[in-house]
């Protein structure tokens, strides 16, 4: 079945539904004039009369409708519109013929059956198609199965869900958005079909009846179901869904955000129109506040956030201040587990808003979002402590290859990028989250002052650590501290010494291939940088690089260079004998 919009798409459905009229008018006429196989004429012509009731019967009813869902009536008129071209052709060849043509018959019983047989089906799919729509869904959703999609009863279902999204009273649209979220869950393939029978727009609908949770619930859910690919996520957002689903989120009480948030994250993750459309709409600054509820800190982050443009505060504020004052009141006895499962979705979508995303990261800096961070890493464990690393470990990511945010977010007499700090030094040691809080360090590598020893310390001995996953991330952060790239690399290189780092670098070149590369990049910059240092001549670096050049460093130009660097300040300072 083609899912994809055809020519009879773009048609105005009045010109859609008036065809089949026409063409039955004209079958009947044609009927009357018959000459040979009357009785199969005549038969034809009984079945198109019921046919012809059933179409002026749809019509009565559209001209009545303010509205309706046109996606069955399109696909359903269409085939009916071919078959009555099948029939009058036919019962036109009935009529008078000249004597030739009655020697040489071009039509056949055969032709009649299978013209019967197809009419049939078009009165299936009409009966269908009226009680669709003409009990007005007064009596729940029609599962039934209509003819054209006897090959395939999901897309009757869709239609028929989605018909009730349209027509249907509110607590039936809730059942039946569970039930397209059911659907939706189940296969790739029912997604595509909800999607491509027009289902976003009245989800979207749904989900703005803030009198009912239910049906917030119901269709959020749903739209997350549809949202887990790039190209389902933008449909959403085409169709104009993130304002819709950010003042939802705004205005519903804490069950409907949970579900809510969900979704954005989702979308964020996996579509970055998406992704900025949601900043566009001012969502972060809720998700820190919601982030920040009941801390210590709370009070100076929402001031925090008024004082960053006061005419976008001003508008912010007079869209959502009331509501934010009325969901305190309401939360404060919300259980204990919903707030915790709301701020883990929080972080969660705060998380996906600011991943590969710069301006989203430098928004999340702005509302102090790095204070509440650092807060809740320090105060909480699981899943929520997790999603907020992962946001603190992106935000650094945007840092390291933005001066400016690394300058204004960042600066060493900054609270909060103290804050961060400690609490990623704290996190070092746990086994659970030590490789994003030294990914993250060593993003910050450019903004730490000389001899920082309190930073490079713990770092150095993470190279050490019995999964070499975590000795090549140490190795890839202590290098962003003694690439040349960083102002201070030569102080940070005689701090890495002096912390020992050179024995378990040599012990990491017997690893994995990645693990490898890693720590002779280090040990080359170490040479480059502090190539008169006693350490490196006791572990026998010259030897380790020299053998490495044949071995390690294959095919790859710019590392065979930089261990040409490294061999050369080596040699150098060996043959002047210079060791310190």
């Amino acid at each position: 079945m083609d899912f994809a919009a055809g020519e009879d798409q773009q048609q105005p459905i009045e010109q859609i539904i008036s065809v089949p009229i026409l063409l039955s008018d004209r079958i009947r006429q044609t009927v009357d004039d018959s000459k040979t196989y009357k009785l199969e004429c005549t038969e034809v012509g009984k079945l198109v009369d019921r046919l012809s009731q059933m179409l002026r019967s749809f019509v009565r009813f559209t001209n009545t409708a303010p509205s309706f869902y046109d996606r069955p009536v399109r696909r359903i008129y269409t085939d009916v519109t071919r078959n009555l071209k099948r029939a009058l052709v036919l019962v036109r060849k009935c009529r008078r013929r000249s004597v030739f043509l009655r020697v040489v018959s071009i039509v056949s019983a055969a032709d009649f059956r299978k013209l019967i047989n197809l009419l049939d089906a078009s009165i299936g799919d009409m009966k269908w198609l009226l009680s669709i729509f003409d009990s007005g869904g007064d009596y729940g959703v029609v599962l039934s199965l209509p003819p054209i999609a006897s090959n395939d009863p999901i897309l009757a279902w869709v239609w028929s869900y989605i018909s009730s999204l349209h027509l249907c009273p509110l607590n039936v649209k809730i059942e039946v958005a569970n039930g397209l979220c059911s659907l939706a869950h189940d296969n790739d393939r029912n997604k595509i079909i909800i999607v491509a029978e027009g289902g976003i727009q009245p989800l979207l609908k749904l989900l703005k009846e803030d009198s009912s949770p239910e049906a917030q619930i119901a269709a959020s859910t749903t739209l997350f179901n549809l949202a887990n690919s790039e190209d389902r996520a933008r449909l959403i957002t085409n169709e104009l869904g993130v304002p819709i689903i950010v003042q939802s989120f705004q205005k519903s009480p804490i069950r409907v955000q949970i579900s809510i948030v969900k979704l954005i994250a989702r979308m964020a993750e996996n579509d970055e129109v998406s992704q900025e459309a949601f900043a566009r709409e001012n969502v972060i600054r809720p998700l820190v506040t919601l982030l920040s509820f009941e801390t210590d800190f709370q009070k100076q982050s929402i001031h925090s956030i008024a004082q960053i443009n006061k005419q976008e505060a001003k508008n912010y504020t007079s869209s959502s201040s009331s509501t934010w004052s009325i969901n305190r009141k309401e939360r404060q006895n919300e259980p204990s587990e919903l707030k915790l499962e709301l701020k883990t979705n929080c972080a969660n979508a705060l998380w996906m808003l600011a991943r590969g995303n710069l301006a989203n990261s430098r928004i999340i800096t702005d509302t102090k979002g790095l204070l509440c961070l650092a807060k809740i890493i320090e105060t909480e464990k699981g899943e929520l402590q997790t999603n907020c690393l992962m946001t603190i470990m992106e935000i650094t990511t945007a840092a390291e290859s933005n001066p400016d945010l690394r300058r204004y977010a960042f600066k060493t007499n900054s609270p909060a990028a103290k804050a961060v700090i400690d609490q990623l030094l704290r996190l070092i040691p746990d086994s659970d989250l030590t490789i994003p809080a030294i990914r993250s360090i060593g993003n910050l590598a450019r903004t730490f002052p000389a001899r920082e020893t309190r930073i490079i310390g713990p770092l150095v001995k993470q190279l050490s650590h019995w999964n070499p996953e975590v000795g090549t991330e140490s190795a890839m952060a202590l290098g962003k501290f003694a690439c040349p790239g960083n102002y201070l690399c030569t102080e940070h290189s005689k701090t890495i010494i002096e912390f020992n780092g050179v024995v378990p670098l040599m012990k990491m070149l017997r690893g994995g291939e990645t693990t490898q590369y890693h720590a002779l990049v280090l040990l080359c910059y170490l040479a480059m940088h502090v190539g008169n240092s006693e350490a490196l001549v006791n572990a026998r670096v010259l030897t380790a690089l020299e053998g490495a050049d044949k071995g390690i460093v294959g095919g790859d130009l710019e590392l065979k260079e930089l261990v040409v660097k490294g061999i050369y300040h080596l040699n150098m300072y060996h043959d002047a004998g210079v060791v310190i």
